[in-house]
């Protein structure tokens, strides 16, 4: 721990524009790190309420029909599942016991 009394002098923050978003950053020279940050004003993205909620009404219908899709794939996965073990059951069957598995990686 440093003495009180020989406490290093405090530096003074630095502005920066950060050149992507063009948010403004306070660095603190002595730690490099990022003391506050301050985020640009955002541009409307909408100008027309009625526009936009006419784009949020397809949306509820889109996500709904993907819900839909994804129920009707649930309920089938149980019969996926069965016939999968069936198959691989019906495999395992036939194949020989005596033979040793194959070696991982592909080395012979």
């Amino acid at each position: 721990m440093i003495p009180s009394n020989e406490m290093p002098a405090k530096s003074a923050l630095f502005d920066v524009e950060c050149p992507c978003c063009k948010a403004k950053l306070s660095v603190d020279p002595a730690t490099k790190a990022v003391i506050t940050f301050e985020e640009p004003p955002r541009q409307r993205t909408v100008e027309d309420l009625e526009v936009a909620a006419r784009a949020l009404r397809g949306e509820s219908a889109r996500r709904e029909e993907l819900f839909q899709k994804s129920v009707e794939a649930n309920k089938n996965s149980a019969d996926v599942l069965s016939r999968k073990f069936d198959e691989l059951l019906k495999k395992a069957k036939s194949d020989d016991p005596s033979k040793p598995p194959p070696k991982p990686l592909g080395l012979d």
